[in-house]
């Protein structure tokens, strides 16, 4: 073998092991890693509240506007009649849930407080936790965000219903005296004692034992509105804590229904929270005097005055206690200093104290 051919085969070798030297030095290409699937999130339950709500609130409202129609002035001793019947038709414990399944609606028209309750939807193990907490103390809905914005819807739309029926008793009461009075030519058939007085005391009694049935119509219109959270068309300013039992429970229902807990699978939390035994009390001893006043009353008049006075001023006084909260004034009576002595606004007896809690401190 030459010369040449040895340095030829030396000069490979040589590159050969430079090469391979270069290659154990360079930086590999790096692995491609697939990054992790995205988790998925599901969106909250949509605002959900079931169709026995809206038919409970369809009674309350129908009832109500009915009696909105008795009017003073009563042409005859039948019209006073037709009035007793058209008041009296009413059974309490349905009236009463009624009236709190319908605050549950107004109260879903309040976009802060459906915006404020939520937001604990969001997060399923929160959501369940909120739910959890306003079924276990129904108070706890008050203290969530927006609920002073809801409350202000209720009492206030309540009002005036209230502030109508007011209107009309003291008109059908005034009109029970005025009627009395020689001039008015109403005055013979008003002062003449009415015939058959133990039927006509039964017949209340035996309307009074009948069942109240939905409206159709207004069961759609206010479902439809407690699902869309529009479309009754009322607006109010806020009112703080504390609430009454019948609207902490109204803003019970409504929060559920904004958390999507208050569907068809939740009717008997919804209507167990319809259930308020101060306000079915009240509408019940009202049944009662009516039934006294009418049991009592000799001339037509009296029976007009029956009906102002324990059917329409007494519906509007018991709806007026169960959604407004009285403020008693307490002063010092041992002050003699001669100034004006301080106050202290006292809730009215039946509230509930967890009321001023925030939502961090009772349960979050």
């Amino acid at each position: 073998m030459s010369l040449v051919h040895l340095r030829r085969g030396a000069a490979v070798l040589a590159a050969a092991a430079v090469a391979g030297l270069l290659a154990s030095c360079s930086t590999p290409e790096p692995a491609v890693v697939e990054a992790p699937p995205a988790p998925v999130v599901l969106p909250p339950p949509p605002v959900t509240l079931n169709a026995s709500v809206a038919d409970a609130a369809s009674i309350y409202v129908n009832f109500i506007r009915d009696v909105g129609t008795i009017q003073a002035g009563f042409p005859d001793a039948e019209s006073i009649q037709q009035a007793m019947r058209k008041g009296a038709a009413y059974d309490p414990a349905q009236l009463s849930r009624g009236m709190i399944a319908y605050a549950s609606i107004l109260a879903l028209q309040s976009p802060e407080f459906v915006a404020g309750v939520r937001q604990y939807a969001v997060d399923p193990a929160q959501r369940r936790q909120v739910v959890a907490a306003i079924i276990n103390d129904p108070a706890y809905a008050a203290t969530l965000p927006g609920a002073d914005y809801a409350a202000g819807l209720i009492i206030s739309t309540l009002g005036q219903d209230i502030s109508a029926l007011t209107t009309i008793a003291d008109a059908v009461e005034g009109d029970a005296y005025t009627i009395q009075e020689r001039q008015d030519p109403r005055r013979r058939w008003a002062i003449t004692p009415i015939p058959n007085r133990e039927v006509r005391l039964q017949q209340a009694k035996t309307i009074s034992e009948g069942r109240m049935l939905p409206s159709a119509e207004e069961s759609a219109r206010l479902f439809a509105a407690g699902n869309s959270g529009q479309g009754l068309n009322v607006a109010s300013a806020p009112i703080r804590a504390p609430y009454t039992p019948a609207v902490a429970n109204a803003l019970a229902i409504a929060a559920l229904a904004a958390l999507g807990a208050a569907g068809d699978e939740a009717k008997a939390n919804t209507d167990a929270l319809a259930i308020e035994t101060g306000s079915e009390f009240c509408l019940n001893m009202s049944k009662l005097n009516l039934y006294q006043c009418l049991a009592a009353s000799r001339p037509s008049y009296e029976d007009m005055f029956c009906v102002g006075r324990h059917i329409v001023r007494d519906l509007a006084t018991c709806a007026s206690t169960s959604t407004r909260t009285a403020i008693i004034t307490v002063t010092d009576p041992t002050d003699t200093t001669g100034q004006p002595a301080p106050t202290v606004s006292l809730p009215q007896p039946g509230t509930t104290a967890s009321l001023n809690q925030s939502p961090a401190s009772a349960g979050h």
